[in-house]
Order: C-alpha cells, then structure tokens, then sequence
C-alpha cells in the first residue's frame, strides 16, 4: 500500500454543518478543489468558496427529492479506483472520471429524529443510502483515499496535511476507515433496531449494539482487565448523560455503581417526598425517605453504616448544603442528583476525590428500553426491569390484611427489592431500609443476613431493640419453603411482600397465618443477576 498519498479533490456532503465552513476555507487554502452536493454546495457557495456540484460529475441533477445524486460510478469511480492499478485508471481516463482523494460525509440525522418521536413516514426518509455508501467505498480505499465522518476528525485532518506537506500517512487513513466503519455500522444498528420495534419483531434475526465513545478507562473491574465506556446516544438521564462537576475520571465500577444507584432512587418521585440511596458494589446498604434531603440521606446511612463507607450516594431531589456537609463527613466515592445549588457545589469542591454528578432529571423507571449481557458465544436480551405495582396489584393471601402503614412500607420495600441482586431480602420500617440481603444461594441466607446486618447497627445506634422490631420484609422472588418467611418473622416483621407461584404456598400462608403475619402476593418477580 502507499502510504503518503497526496490530497488534491475532495468531496464533502454532511448535515451536521457543524465546523464546515472553517474546514472547507482550509482546504481550499491548501488548493484542494472541492465538490459537494445540495445544502453543503450553497453553505459553501454563501462563505464565497469555489464548489463543484455533484451533478456535474454524474452528468446527471439531483434527483427524487434528493433520493438519487451520488449513487453514480463518476463519483464511486472516483473514490474506488486503485491509483496504481494500469486497469483503474484506464478506466477512469475513458470514462472522464477524476479521482476523490478525501470523503467528507455524515449522515441525514436518523437516531435524533427518532429520539424526538418522528412518525414512521419521516424516520424512513431520514435513512441515508447514498451516505453510507460512499463512506464504505471511501473506507474500502483507503490506501489512498481519506474518509472522515464526524467533525471532531477535522483538525487531526488539517494537522496531519500540514505535518506531511499536504498529504496524509496510511496508518492515519486505517484510523479514520476503522471509524468510518463503525459510523456506518451504528447507524445501520439504530435503523434496524427502531425498525424492529416500529413493526413489533422482539427477536429480530440478527441484533447489533452500538455505542460511542465517552471515556477511555483506567481499567476494568480490576486493573489487569481493559475497558472503556460507551454512550448508547438515548437521552435517559443518568450516569452517561450527567454532567460531572468536580473529581477524577469515574472507573468502571463507579460507573456501573452509580447507574445503580440513579436507578434506585428514581422509583421514588420527589413529588412523594425526598429520597436517598446508598449503594456499595451495585446493591443498596441504605434507601430511604424523609421529611428533607439531609433526614433522608441519614436514615439511609443509618442502615449500614459500615457498607457506606466508599459508597456511591443518588438522591431524588436536588442538593442542598446541610446534605452535602453531612456526606462529607465520611468518604464518599461519587454523589448523583437531579441538581445542586451553589452552596452545596462550593462544598463538594473542597474534597477533591469525591466525584459529584448532576442529570437533567430522573431516569423513569416505566420506560421501555433494551439491556443485554455477554455470555460464551454469544448474548442475552431482555426488555429492562420496567415492572411496576401499585396497592391495587396486591393480593391480600393471609387472613390478617395489612394496615396502611404496613402497606406503605410494603410497596417501598419492594421497590428497593428490584434493584438488590438476587436472591434478595429487604426489611423497611418507617421508609427507610432497615436491613438488606442480597446475592445469595439460599433465599432463607439471605433474611438471616439482613437480619444480622440489623441487629449490628442496632449496637452501633445504641438501640434496645433491631430495628427490624415492627417491619415489613420484601422478597424478590416467592419463598419456596416456609423457613425463609418464618426467619423474618423471627427478626420481628410483621406483614410480607412476595410475588408468590411457589408449589408451597399454601404452607407458606399457613405459616404466615400462623405467625399473625399479613401477606400480599405480586404476582410479578424481580430477579436481578
């Protein structure tokens, strides 16, 4: 392959018009003649450049509102033709075709008018054909042609032009082909997967994932594993999207540990009150409401004290400075919230290594979406946990009914349950969290453990009693015997939550009957692995 390969013509068509004119006046400094099409030829034309249409390459005008321009050997020649191939240029000399040493192509906006809710007649007029095909071609040849399809890429451009005397090296060419490629894959991933949803087809034949690139991480879960993060290009509010104020870079488990903890705390509107979560290694150590943001981040912290520590902190409701000061009175790794004022951004910048977040609001929890994992060969795809339920979907199952207060606290516990992995038990009082089990083999394990996490911050606050005395206990998935229900009942609960379907259930009831528990079955379950 060449590797200098000078840039003489250079064709450019893009709707983001974002830095055009200022690449199109260098390039033109540098005596590249350039062609282009449609609204860039008269952008060009109105900053007083000289431009070439298209259709004087193709001998033919823009056609079929815009449908049919490029697609015509006179430009594909041009930007396919091997320069030191005898045949190619041949051909290219009998036909009248010149050739395009640089592409400058991005594509009719698909994924944002989508994003805004577009009617299927428009979004199907935003896919771009000949685009993508001229992208491909370009990237196709790239040992002499240079593609470049997004505007960051203009500067290392007219970088590498001055740095090489107004050619550019192969290894500089491969880079941009390789992002070419994958511009033109994302994009034809996000046709095909609104296209599945637009025509009802949840398991399409082939599925594709895209992403763009937010942050180069340090490293993965652990330091001998490289990583990276991805925006998928939705606007849901969150870690990806959330502006950072202060702090190092996040790692990967920050990441993946302040999306949890967002997530959480987005099931409880600030129209219901302030909310506070506390997550450590993706599961929470301490939920809570309040009467204020400060009282419900202290009886979240209150749960587990000793999980807090190094934890991440989401929030409902914007951030005031009496919450701040109390979360920096111990080391918090990152602080997510809807917002801040002022005064509690001031203090956040008096701890460096605290990383503080803020969205543009809360993720909502009934919206549909995709979630995927890897497994060996291959991956998994499910609908995201959008599962919701209201006192009218309960199932009174037990001969006692629940009081109100007990039914509050029910339908917060399981709330938090959704987002602890499973098998996951969660006891509420007043709220709040009060103790939490979450990962383990055995359902009863996990009761005995939330119930032992109580009964030690009971030390701690100096309390008489565990604070489990009078709660309410969640069960993301059914009690398969009785013993995990009556554990609880033990650790001094009082009404259950559980989705229910266990061959046993009546000896469940029975048992809970037994212990004068109430139990209302959801009917639904939420797994978390």
């Amino acid at each position: 392959m060449t590797d200098l390969a000078p840039l003489k013509r250079a064709l450019i068509s893009v709707s983001d018009k974002t830095g055009l004119i200022d690449l199109a006046k260098a390039l033109a400094a540098r005596k590249v003649e350039l062609v282009s099409t449609g609204g860039t030829a008269r952008a060009l034309r109105e900053a007083g450049l000289a431009v070439q249409d298209v259709s004087d390459l193709t001998g033919f005008p823009e056609m079929m509102d815009g449908r049919v321009k490029t697609l015509h050997p006179g430009v594909h020649g041009g930007l396919l033709a091997l320069r030191d191939d005898a045949a190619h240029t041949g051909a290219m000399e009998a036909h009248g075709i010149r050739p395009i040493d640089l592409l400058v192509v991005n594509l009719y906006p698909f994924e944002a008018t989508v994003a805004r809710g577009a009617e299927y007649a428009e979004a199907i007029e935003n896919i771009d054909i000949g685009g993508p095909a001229m992208i491909r071609a370009a990237a196709k040849n790239h040992a002499f042609v240079s593609v470049v399809t997004d505007p960051e890429d203009y500067l290392p451009l007219l970088s590498e032009l001055d740095a090489e005397g107004g050619k550019t090296r192969l290894s500089f060419r491969q880079t941009l082909a390789q992002r070419a490629y994958a511009r033109t894959a994302a994009y034809d991933a996000a046709v095909s997967t609104w296209m599945a949803g637009a025509i009802v087809e949840p398991a399409p034949r082939r599925r594709a994932f895209a992403g763009t690139l937010a942050q180069t991480l340090r490293y993965g879960e652990n330091p001998h594993q490289s990583a990276a993060f991805y925006r998928d290009g939705s606007e849901r509010p969150g870690v990806a999207t959330a502006t950072q104020h202060q702090g190092k870079e996040l790692s990967y488990n920050n990441i993946n540990d302040t999306d949890a903890a967002f997530e959480l705390v987005s099931e409880f509107l600030p129209a219901d009150g302030p909310a506070c979560a506390i997550i450590k290694h993706a599961n929470p150590c301490g939920v809570a409401r309040g009467e204020t943001l400060l009282e419900a981040y202290q009886r979240a912290y209150d749960c587990d004290r000793t999980s807090a520590f190094g934890g991440i902190v989401a929030f409902n409701s914007p951030l005031d400075l009496k919450t701040a000061q109390a979360i920096t009175e111990i080391f918090t790794e990152v602080v997510i919230a809807p917002g801040a004022n002022h005064d509690a951004i001031a203090h956040f910048a008096t701890k460096k290594n605290l990383r503080l977040l803020t969205t543009r609001g809360l993720a909502n929890p009934a919206a549909p979406g995709v979630a995927f994992k890897q497994v060996s060969g291959g991956f998994l795809v499910q609908d995201r946990d959008n599962g919701m339920i209201t006192a009218e979907d309960l199932r009174v199952v037990s001969a006692r009914s629940p009081s109100a207060t007990e039914l509050a606290d029910l339908l917060f516990a399981w709330k938090v349950a959704k987002h602890v992995k499973s098998n996951a038990i969660v006891y509420v009082k007043g709220g709040a969290t009060v103790g939490v089990g979450a990962g383990q083999m055995s359902r009863v394990d996990s009761t005995r453990i939330a119930a032992q996490k109580a009964r030690d911050m009971a030390e701690v606050l100096g309390m008489d009693a565990a604070p489990t005395q009078g709660s309410v206990v969640a069960s993301d998935a059914f009690f398969p015997f009785a013993d995990g229900l009556l554990t609880a009942a033990e650790a001094g609960a009082t009404a259950v939550i559980q989705p229910g379907g266990s061959m046993r259930d009546e000896d469940v009831i029975a048992a809970a009957d037994a212990a004068g528990l109430a139990m209302v079955f959801t009917g639904q379950r939420h797994f978390r692995h």
